[in-house]
């Protein structure tokens, strides 16, 4: 068991996802997450390692309930359970429900099962723990999401919305994953928000499952739709008598690069015809969702918006928390998949990020072509611990290196149209928290 002695060191993770029907049953991180708890098995301090929510997918799985989706688990990644029983030999290890784990907290058995690998489930919303002369505040976060929230906690036949996407999406796409050209809609759960799956099913099928000839036949039009809407608009005052373009007309200027320049005229007046079209279909379609869309809100048919901020009501909490328990230093959230730290009435909000692939949308540099995701990996541990020279608290983000995947997910095509916007996603520094404010510290080797 862990050691006795020392100042207690705090090890923080969440939401792993793990498991799930079909294509979801793949962790794509699991080496990296088996060498983490192998350095916990030999370290020496007096730690703990909290799994802050949604260590396990279990919404994920629709074709079997209750606790013997342990018997699954504990059959898909043997590995991992051993490796859980052998660090929970050194180091304490407790296990936060979240919503997508919810289940933990709702049948007794899990905690048997778990405490078998060392495991201790905590079947509450939120834990505290001391660290120096303060403490930390540790919740998964769901409850202050209207869209997760489980109203009756413990009740295993809590449904709210987000449980209704998992069964009908999230597994659905476990299912259907395979049957694509690349087994890319398994990353669904790595969309947030929610609201962006469109774009995102969009982008996917334009560069990954149309038909080359059709998508090459198509990028050039919609590379120059910009540029064709803007000609057109100036053909039509000029047309009308309005406003005359007091410049070389694009014909003229064209023929200047002879055959080459007679093709790209004919691909932009082409380009310039099916704008206008698609202008007239655009423009009164507008109009009409806009109008549905106002009457929607007028009978009030969405009670809350599928759009959650993920930073705003955990400030909230936390500054409830802060308040209502002055020695608390941290308030410790995971739920958003979102690493963060934020000051907040002298303490510290602090977002432990996820472990799945994360999306970032990337515009492309021109055009109306679909936006391009790009997917990397942030695995990290939050370590928290006292800093006897602030007299507070230190929180610093340690990395879990894994390369990014987008070399063998994203295609030439979308790498090209988003040349230097990849994203360069960092960990928040290393931060401490002082008696009375958070400020920032420089990090251990520097």
């Amino acid at each position: 068991m862990a050691a006795d002695t020392g100042e207690p060191v705090y090890f923080v993770i969440s939401d792993l996802h793990i498991g799930g029907d079909e294509q979801l049953e793949e962790v794509a991180f699991l080496d990296e997450l088996l060498s983490f708890l192998e350095r916990l098995e030999t370290i020496d301090e007096n730690a703990e390692l909290i799994i802050n929510g949604d260590a396990f997918g279990l919404w994920e799985f629709t074709e079997i309930e209750g606790p013997a989706k342990f018997d699954v688990l504990e059959t898909s990644y043997p590995e991992l359970f051993e490796q859980l029983r052998a660090t929970g030999e050194n180091v304490r290890i407790t296990l936060l429900p979240g919503n997508h784990d919810h289940e933990l907290a709702a049948y007794d058995e899990y905690v048997d099962l778990f405490a078998e690998y060392n495991v201790e489930i905590v079947q509450e919303q939120s834990i505290t723990r001391p660290v120096g002369e303060r403490t930390i505040h540790f919740e998964h976060g769901h409850q202050r999401d209207p869209n997760n929230r489980i109203e009756d906690w413990g009740n295993p036949h809590m449904t709210p919305l987000g449980y209704f996407y998992n069964t009908h999406v999230v597994s659905r796409a476990g299912h259907l994953s395979d049957r694509g050209r690349y087994n890319w809609l398994k990353d669904v759960q790595a969309v947030t928000p929610t609201e962006r799956m469109p774009n995102w099913l969009v982008s996917k099928y334009f560069y990954r499952e149309m038909n080359p000839l059709l998508r090459y036949a198509a990028i050039p039009f919609l590379l120059l739709f910009n540029i064709s809407i803007i000609v057109a608009l100036l053909a039509g005052l000029d047309l009308v008598g309005l406003w005359s373009m007091p410049v070389v007309r694009t014909e003229d200027f064209l023929a200047q690069f002879g055959a080459a320049g007679a093709a790209a005229q004919l691909l932009l007046t082409v380009s310039v015809a099916i704008s206008l079209l698609l202008l007239f279909v655009v423009i009164p379609l507008a109009v009409l969702v806009r109008d549905v869309r106002k009457t929607v809100d007028r009978f009030g048919v969405f009670e809350t918006d599928l759009t959650v901020d993920p930073e705003k009501p955990y400030a909230e909490a936390a500054r409830e928390v802060f308040e209502k328990r002055p020695e608390a230093a941290v308030f410790c959230y995971g739920h958003t998949h979102r690493p963060k730290t934020r000051e907040v009435d002298g303490g510290l909000l602090v977002n432990t990020g996820t472990w799945l692939k994360r999306l970032h949308r990337r515009d492309v540099i021109a055009g109306r072509l679909p936006p391009v995701f790009y997917p990397s990996y942030q695995l990290c541990a939050v370590r928290i611990e006292p800093a006897p020279e602030a007299g507070g608290v230190a929180v610093e983000y340690e990395t879990i290196e894994k390369p990014s995947p987008s070399a063998e997910e994203l295609t030439l095509t979308e790498r090209l149209l988003t040349l230097g916007r990849e994203p360069d996603p960092e960990l928040p520094d290393r931060t401490v928290v002082a008696d009375e404010v958070a400020v920032p510290a420089p990090a251990a080797n520097d």
